[in-house]
């Protein structure tokens, strides 16, 4: 675990839509697709991977209709380009328009100096940190990186193993702390909270999460994915610790997506 800041960014990105397992298609029978087509890219720094691509569905704020997406199995070369020539400027232009109105800077994305070519970086190669990214009109519009070593702390789950979100971020334009006309996107955190818990399942950990939360995501773990509040972690930086359990990663599957 990287002691580099808070970990998470959900936003308001984690919406809601009638469509099967928050957003991400699947199998007959009911299996959830996460994977799907193998293409060749970039993957994690300069190595060459086979990225797996499941279909998967956005929201779109403006037409208000179901969209469809990619979910992919790697933060690849092509979403760091997207990040430095697309969410940088974006951010920034919101943070001007955030200064020019003298908005408290408590209010300000509290992501707002990540690095993710960085971050992407100190996990090249690691087996232990998968990652994902949401793709939608070739623009990426969420990241995610994984940990797969920590344990549980939740007392009926003390020291069994769990999938540990290190960092999960949402394109600025789908983010409400930054001021715009309108959110492109609703969905793109739910799909990877549920890539999240679909990790957790194949590794046997029975959807077991953990995270540390940004202060202006806590409401979104606590009550829109049903995680577990265990109270501040002196730790890391005094951020909330929040869990899942088998249970709650049932019910939050079970419950299906809408805005």
């Amino acid at each position: 675990m990287r002691e580099e800041g808070p970990k998470q960014d959900s936003g308001t990105a984690a919406g809601i839509a009638p469509v099967p397992d928050r957003g991400i298609s699947n199998r007959t029978g009911g299996e959830v697709v996460l994977r799907g087509r193998a293409d060749e890219g970039k993957g994690r720094g300069n190595d060459a991977v086979n990225v797996e691509i499941s279909q998967a569905y956005l929201y779109e704020s403006g037409s208000k209709q179901l969209v469809p997406a990619e979910l992919l199995d790697a933060i690849t070369e092509q979403q760091l380009i997207d990040w430095e020539d697309q969410w940088i400027p974006a951010r920034e232009a919101g943070l001007e328009r955030l200064r020019a109105n003298r908005i408290d800077r408590k209010l300000w994305p509290q992501s707002r100096h990540w690095n993710w070519r960085g971050k992407a970086l100190e996990v090249t190669g690691s087996l232990a940190n998968p990652c994902f990214s949401v793709v939608c009109d070739g623009i990426t519009q969420g990241m995610m990186i994984l940990d797969t070593l920590p344990s549980a702390r939740e007392p009926s789950q003390a020291g069994r193993p769990l999938i540990y979100i290190d960092y999960l971020e949402i394109a600025p334009w789908n983010y409400k702390y930054l001021p715009s006309d309108v959110l492109r996107y609703q969905l793109v955190g739910s799909i990877l909270m549920r890539a999240a818990i679909e990790v957790s399942l194949q590794e046997g950990f029975k959807g077991r999460i953990g995270l540390h939360s940004l202060p202006q995501s806590n409401d979104w773990y606590a009550n829109k994915c049903g995680m577990i509040d265990l109270g501040v972690d002196a730790a890391k930086q005094n951020l909330r610790y929040f869990e899942m359990t088998p249970a709650i990663a049932q019910a939050y599957i079970a419950e299906g997506s809408k805005p």
